[in-house]
């Protein structure tokens, strides 16, 4: 009985969870940090969300590097010098 229940919950259909996260962005955004919680003390889990995020969307990742990039260039800049 219990490999039937598994079985049920791994053919429930998502469409239903990716069409509200689709509508709307304050669920997405809640979402994404229930996500990020999730994987934020587990090293292997990190590494694979940045690869997926990598290989899957380009432009989120160059803006994720560009904004680290901007921020890391930021706290290097004395602040007598306009770095903060």
């Amino acid at each position: 009985m219990k490999k039937e229940n598994s079985q049920q919950q791994n053919q429930l259909d998502f469409e239903p969870f990716y069409e509200a996260l689709e509508d709307d962005p304050k669920l997405l955004d809640e979402a994404i940090e229930i996500l990020l919680d999730m994987v934020e003390l587990e090293t292997n889990s990190i590494k694979k969300v940045a690869l997926y995020i990598k290989e899957d969307s380009r432009n989120l990742y160059n803006e994720i590097t560009k904004l680290y990039k901007s921020s890391q260039n930021q706290s290097n800049t004395p602040s007598c010098c306009g770095g903060h």
